[in-house]
């Protein structure tokens, strides 16, 4: 089976070292366009755009790469909660025409309840994934053309509808991660690709299965994605010896107040992650080349496939043996990681890289009239 391999854009910051300005470097437009462009040009299929307080907008920052680059695909997150779904959806057909089909979206329900009250929502774990199931029906019928009217706990409208449809057809694909029994029932029903972080294989393949059989329960079926980070080098020892250095200007007071942070969010994806590691840097490979340094700092994915090109496409597929079609990578900093991806990995992978998208045929229409509808055409006689 051929993999499709995505990279990162940092938007939350770059550098060489985790938890600390040490090594840091400026990540302007730039320097994502560089990241972007060495993606593209490298074979990736596309690059995830993070989301929340501490990231660029990732609607824009996607809409502003659309034109430096060719084949790449933009993952960007959709926010339930935060905008209504009828908007959500003429944004993301806007986006998808824009870039010629390049556009993919990530249902984010959130888990710093910090930051969620920030941002206007105060539901609990239950409520907001009730809200995001009400908001994903009503998005993903809209993008299908349907006019809809929905009314529900936490979303109603009236008359929803789209008057310029999306490239893809019928609408573009929705992915989407969570590892509760909630989010995944979310998963199972509505979501075209449904991402885990970086669990050891064992962990992975139960909750395939469980989204699996809970997606079939339904009639459906999903396909399946990981983000991970990588560190790959030409030999084992010298991976290994990156992945130290990654971690080298961290004390524990810094790790404590990270693990701290963290423990506030009711994200069950969030505590897998942490329980990982338990906070401690002695005990961090928890697989064999999996390893979990990146978790004592940073939130989300916070495991990396650590080896030599060969090494780490191994454990690769072992992931796709279980029924992984989509790897999410990053490294630290994010363009020298890429080259040495596209350069040391790629070549012992079945890659699955994206043909440049011809631009489709638009149709000629005139101003739309009296709030929306389109003007109607004259026969000639």
């Amino acid at each position: 089976m051929s993999l499709s391999v995505f990279w990162f854009l940092p938007t939350h910051g770059d550098g060489h070292y985790l938890g600390t300005d040490e090594g840091a470097r400026p990540v302007d437009h730039g320097y994502l366009q560089q990241i972007a462009q060495a993606a593209d040009r490298l074979g990736f299929s596309g690059v995830l755009i993070p989301t929340g307080r501490s990231c660029e907008d990732a609607w824009l920052v996607a809409a502003s790469l659309i034109p430096v680059t060719q084949r790449l695909r933009f993952l960007v997150a959709l926010r339930p909660g935060v905008i209504s779904p009828t908007q959500a959806a003429r944004q993301a057909a806007t986006l998808d025409r824009l870039s010629n089909g390049r556009t993919l979206f990530n249902l984010v329900t959130g888990g710093d309840p910090e930051e969620l009250a920030g941002d206007g929502v105060f539901l609990d774990h239950r409520e907001r994934y009730e809200e995001s199931a009400e908001f994903t029906r009503v998005w993903r019928r809209v993008l299908e053309g349907e006019t809809v009217d929905y009314e529900g706990k936490h979303v109603h409208v009236r008359g929803a509808r789209l008057m310029f449809k999306p490239v893809q057809q019928p609408r573009p694909p929705l992915w989407f991660g969570g590892s509760s029994d909630v989010a995944q029932d979310l998963a199972a029903e509505q979501v075209d690709v449904y991402l885990t972080w970086g669990e050891p294989p064992a962990l992975v393949k139960e909750k395939i299965e469980t989204v699996r059989a809970k997606a079939a329960a339904q009639g459906r079926t999903v396909r399946f994605g990981i983000r991970l980070h990588v560190i790959v080098r030409e030999t084992n020892e010298e991976a290994w010896q990156a992945a130290e250095r990654l971690i080298s200007h961290l004390d524990d007071a810094t790790i404590a107040r990270a693990q701290q942070a963290f423990a506030r969010t009711d994200s069950v994806g969030q505590q897998r992650m942490a329980s990982l590691h338990g906070g401690r840097r002695d005990k961090l490979e928890i697989s064999p080349n999996l390893w979990a340094g990146v978790g004592l700092v940073r939130g989300g994915a916070g495991t990396a496939l650590v080896g030599d090109g060969e090494t780490v496409a191994a454990r690769m597929q072992e992931y796709a043996d279980l029924g992984i079609e989509t790897f999410i990578l990053s490294g630290y900093p994010h363009l020298e990681e890429a080259y040495r991806v596209g350069e040391l990995l790629f070549p012992h992978l079945d890659l699955n890289v994206p043909e440049i998208p011809q631009p489709g045929k638009i149709s000629a229409h005139g101003e739309a009239v009296a709030h929306g509808f389109a003007p109607q055409k004259v026969s000639q006689s």
